[in-house]
């Protein structure tokens, strides 16, 4: 098999790709941690359960639509759920999952850092750019994330995060099961 190396010009793209990636997120983890205390990770947490019916979301879901593992989302929650944000409930339709619910706490918590948050994506993205180049980042972005995400044909269990299943499964580990 031939190496299909980048050219000088995806080499650019790649890099500016990575920089810019890295920047945003410590830019906006850095307000959030200042704000709230808490990661990127657990404010999405609690932003997509304030967007779900009954702010409520079955565990397996919500790490889908965070694109993170389920361990990884297991780990967020058990700290978010000891800070009194979120607490969890046992799936009534599906014995093997647990629902994961934002508390009026919570929602407050979001309610206060949201402004924040949504004032450093601004400034440290949208302002940043035209309509335009809006319009095209989101096209770019969801044409990487459908490609990814085995769009037409369904994904392999181990090609999508959060149907990745962790080496580890000691309770006391992050990946301590849903």
């Amino acid at each position: 098999m031939t190496t299909r190396w980048l050219s000088p010009e995806e080499l650019r793209a790649w890099r500016a790709y990575l920089a810019a990636s890295r920047l945003l997120e410590d830019a906006v983890d850095r307000q959030l941690q200042q704000d709230a205390g808490m990661p990127h990770l657990f404010y999405s947490v609690l932003a997509n359960l304030s967007e779900a019916p009954d702010r409520r979301l079955r565990m397996t879901d919500l790490a889908e639509t965070l694109k993170i593992t389920r361990s990884r989302l297991t780990y967020a929650v058990s700290r978010l759920e000891r800070d009194g944000l979120v607490r969890r409930e046992d799936c009534r339709w599906d014995r093997r999952s647990s629902i994961a619910v934002l508390t009026d706490e919570g929602m407050a918590v979001l309610e206060r850092t949201a402004p924040g948050h949504v004032e450093t994506v601004r400034a440290t993205l949208f302002d940043r750019l035209t309509p335009e180049q809006v319009g095209q980042l989101e096209e770019i972005c969801t044409g990487i994330a459908r490609g990814l995400q085995g769009e037409g044909a369904a994904p392999r269990t181990e090609e999508v995060p959060w149907r990745r299943r962790s080496s580890c499964s000691g309770p006391d580990s992050p990946a301590g099961g849903n």
